[in-house]
């Protein structure tokens, strides 16, 4: 069963300093084991904090899910997920990032098939500024958690609670007896080092900015009030350290410039009965520094190169007799072009007693790392000196050696993941070397990309964005027609067949696809992929998706449009073998109407006839990449038109 339940006075919605309270939820649609609560329609936000108190029971109870549905978009954000049991209320904070649109709160409840399970929802709360705030007046407490300790945790002061035997402070908020504040006292402690710890919501977007906050602290003998954050790992970083006893509050700031989310960990330790007490209110945080620096932003362009306008910020050493060069290769079935859409530019070192050395520019000292790229080789044997990735200081001085190549399949794009942290000032070098002619061939790097943070535990708001599927954790959503004659199979590395589809995947190399295995079918024989229902959207939206068409007997690959209750309207297609490399296609349209997109693919005249297809993505507004020939499909004329670029005759669809 699923149950969602409002409060006595219904849904607390708040979009302004000034609470304003209403029954928000008013649209609910059931649907077998899924239920949906709409919120109407909200204004265009700033940065905002959005509290959910929910509970799900049972022990396998399944899937809460919070949506934004921006105005004007097929595709809902999802802000937030939970999976998790609880005998208890659980207070959620989801930071909710600029929304310039209007648009609407989505919850979605998935219920298991267990008697025991339910999901419930209390309340949802929206109020300007960071989820990290927090003045201790709400009874929620902004969901800061005390970590329990039997004989030490932080308490609430003011208002009617006076149940310490202390001389506590007023709360800092109202100046009365009214406000509230957390405090924590050594009365209660009964072993040395005791430790309490009042834990922030863990941030969803990355901030950078001003943290400060009010305290007293009595000190009477030893003890230590620090300020920590914690990452999703569980890593510490001390941001303060009280000094000296304060007997009034007294105001705190702090920056703090953090690129992965993270939470704030208020710590007090007593050593003795006589400790004293420690006091904590008003916590705000501004995205302006304290101290009115600048923030030191890395601009990933800086760093980034898919060579295909040139080296971008990259450069070699002549003098070390450098080999990287740029090469472009037309698709063709015998050579792989580039990974960014094989039919672009990659950088290249051809091996015959050489070192290749391509280095980054300085990137800022102290800050944590995130590179990645892709590499292919075509070669003889496997050396680790084929390809490395060392690190260099401002002066060009070798400092570490971060990855070398591991044992890779050949002629085929594999994605690399190296984090690095560096105190000083550093480059990040791409080395190549040929120790003999024997034991050398060829290595490519291609869309090279360095962004601030942990590549495992990426910043940001929004997860990957809901209309882009790469297969490497399902289908996404996509759909079998059972009106065809074959089926698309999930699948990753070489397809069975030889001198036909591809070696891996798009994604990574290493993940999956979506193919059909020719061997299976008949010539003429389809086999249709669905996406589910696609909401209207207003003004242009682009289609991109890599695909490959590799095999003498190659048939084609359409990709149609169905709205409501009309016929399906081809967009675009390609025909025979196209080229060895994933090559992407462009497809910009328009449709005011709910509907969905199809990609066919037609078994040509051999089995060696695979076609396949990998990381599709759904783009608000039209095509943007004018170097590249795309389609273009307006359903309002019914027709198709081909958009050709003069620079690039060769992405014309065939027919």
């Amino acid at each position: 069963r699923l149950i969602l339940i409002l409060d006595l006075s219904g849904f607390t919605l708040y979009v302004s300093a000034s609470p304003l309270t209403t029954s928000c939820f008013v649209h609910v649609q059931h649907g077998g084991k899924t239920a949906f609560l709409t919120s109407p329609d909200l204004p265009p936000l700033g940065e905002s904090c959005v509290r959910l108190v929910y509970q799900m029971t049972g022990s396998d109870p399944g899937r809460l899910n919070m949506y934004v549905r921006p105005e004007g978009d097929s595709f809902d954000f999802l802000l937030w997920s939970s999976i998790d049991p609880s005998d208890s209320w659980i207070i959620a904070s989801i930071d909710f990032r600029n929304i310039a649109a209007k648009s609407k709160l989505v919850l979605e409840g998935i219920i298991n098939p267990d008697a025991e399970a339910s999901i419930a929802v209390s309340v949802i709360s929206i109020t300007p500024g960071f989820c990290i705030v927090c003045t201790f007046e709400d009874k929620h407490f902004c969901g800061y958690n005390n970590r329990w300790n039997p004989n030490l945790n932080w308490l609430v002061g003011g208002g009617t609670v006076r149940d310490s035997p202390r001389n506590l402070p007023a709360d800092h908020t109202l100046d009365d007896e009214l406000g509230h504040y957390m405090y924590v006292d050594s009365v209660y402690i009964t072993n040395l080092q005791e430790v309490a710890q009042l834990v922030s919501p863990l941030t969803t977007s990355v901030l950078s900015g001003c943290l400060s906050f009010y305290y007293q602290l009595e000190q009477k003998s030893s003890n230590s009030f620090v300020v920590y954050t914690k990452d999703r790992r569980g890593h510490y970083e001390e941001i303060w350290r009280a000094t000296q006893a304060v007997d009034s509050w007294s105001l705190v700031e702090v920056d703090i410039e953090a690129s992965h989310s993270f939470q704030i960990v208020f710590e007090v330790t007593f050593s003795s009965i006589d400790g004293g007490h420690v006091a904590l209110d008003d916590i705000f945080f501004s995205s302006h520094f304290c101290s009115n620096k600048t923030a030191l932003l890395l601009d990933p362009s800086m760093a980034n190169c898919d060579f295909d306008d040139g080296l971008c910020n990259y450069s070699q050493n002549h003098e070390d007799n450098t080999k990287w060069t740029r090469l472009v290769r037309k698709p063709n079935p015998f050579r792989f072009g580039d990974h960014s859409s094989g039919m672009g530019k990659t950088a290249v070192a051809s091996w015959q007693d050489y070192m290749g050395y391509l280095s980054g520019p300085i990137l800022p000292a102290n800050l944590q790392y995130c590179v990645r790229f892709f590499y292919a080789l075509s070669h003889f044997g496997i050396t680790e000196d084929a390809l490395a990735v060392y690190i260099y200081d401002d002066q060009d001085k070798v400092l570490e050696k971060i990855w070398s190549i591991p044992k890779s399949q050949t002629r085929v794009w594999i994605q690399a993941e190296i984090n690095y942290h560096r105190q000083e000032p550093s480059k990040i070098a791409f080395v190549s070397i040929c120790q003999n002619f024997w034991n050398c061939g060829q290595v490519a790097l291609d869309d090279v990309t360095v962004s601030q943070g942990d590549c495992q535990s990426p910043g940001g708001s929004w997860p990957a964005h809901p209309g882009e599927c790469s297969f490497d954790v399902g289908s996404c959503g996509f759909i079998q027609d059972n009106k065809d004659k074959s089926n698309w199979h999930r699948r990753s590395g070489m397809t069975p067949t030889s001198f036909t589809g591809p070696k891996g995947d798009h994604t990574t190399g290493v993940g999956h696809y979506m193919y059909i295995e020719a061997s299976h079918m008949r010539r003429g024989y389809n086999a249709r992929l669905l996406t589910w229902q696609l909401r209207e959207f207003t003004g242009r939206q682009c289609l991109t998706f890599f695909y490959h068409m590799y095999g003498l007997g190659t048939g084609s690959l359409n990709v149609y449009l169905i709205k409501e209750k009309t016929q399906e309207t081809l967009m675009w297609n390609r025909k025979g073998e196209q080229s060895i490399s994933w090559l992407k296609a462009f497809v910009d349209y328009e449709c005011e109407k709910n509907h969905q997109i199809v990609f066919e693919a037609v078994r040509g005249r051999a089995i060696s006839s695979d076609i396949a297809i990998d990381d599709i993505l759904f783009k608000k507004g039209p095509c943007k990449d004018a170097s590249k020939r795309f389609t273009e499909y307006t359903v309002n004329n019914n027709k198709i038109t081909f958009i050709e670029s003069l620079s690039c005759q060769e992405d014309v669809p065939k027919h």
